[in-house]
């Protein structure tokens, strides 16, 4: 593999980690190159340039060098414009990186993707907008190849508002006799809702999420989210 270099690419921090004494792992999510792991030398030292900069939910515009499954940070710059994130907005932007570090692989570029997560990370500044996670959500699975099946059924007849499904994953909505059939039941009224990204209904935005939290369960091995734990343990405190 030849020695890649890239410069002037727009990224944002998921999550990084100490190496060595002084230095870090940082993994980024790059509009052109998708998620990528770089070492970023001597960023812990005090007066390292990098040190403060390298922060979750700021763009950033990077270049990096190197082959191999960490690349090495060459040049980090703050390209502004992103308010500070703080209480459930920050939360809720730790809930979007944990799923980017779980489902998408490494170096497989999604700039569609890229533009959601920006855009997503810009509403949540001006408040938390519970539609906003299950748009993001449903993008992240499209992207990935796991696209709902909203506007037809497994059988490939339209979807009845009036009507309720089972979800079967692999499959798309089953028609169901009767609603509460089964655990993944929803209203096509739902489905045909999140088809067109309207969750102004309370009710098909508790289903989807509902559906949302299952499908990311199968899809990430029944793996418990650490932000949906911390998130449960707060609401039981609270």
């Amino acid at each position: 593999m030849s020695r890649q270099r890239v410069d002037a690419q727009p990224a944002w921090v998921l999550h990084s980690y100490p190496y060595r004494e002084t230095s870090l792992i940082v993994e980024v999510f790059s509009r052109d190159h998708g998620r990528m792991a770089l070492l970023a030398r001597g960023a812990r030292r005090p007066q390292s340039p990098l040190r403060g900069l390298l922060m979750a939910f700021q763009p950033l515009e990077l270049g990096w060098s190197g082959k191999g499954e960490v690349r090495t940070l060459m040049k980090a710059e703050w390209q502004g414009g992103q308010p500070l994130l703080s209480g459930k907005a920050l939360f809720c932007g730790y809930y979007l990186n944990e799923l980017l570090l779980h489902l998408l692989p490494r170096e497989d570029a999604h700039e569609r993707l890229f533009a959601v997560y920006s855009e997503t990370l810009r509403r949540f500044a001006d408040g938390v907008n519970e539609a906003d996670l299950r748009r993001f959500e449903r993008a992240l699975l499209g992207e990935l190849g796991y696209g709902l099946t909203l506007a037809h059924d497994a059988a490939g007849a339209p979807i009845v508002a009036e009507a309720h499904y089972a979800y079967e994953i692999e499959n798309g909505p089953v028609r169901l006799p009767q609603a509460g059939m089964s655990a993944l039941s929803v209203r096509g009224r739902t489905l045909l809702d999140m088809a067109q990204d309207d969750f102004s209904d309370a009710r098909s935005l508790a289903e989807a999420k509902s559906l949302m939290r299952s499908l990311i369960s199968h899809y990430t091995g029944d793996r418990q989210l650490e932000t949906r734990k911390i998130f449960m343990e707060l609401s039981e405190f609270s």
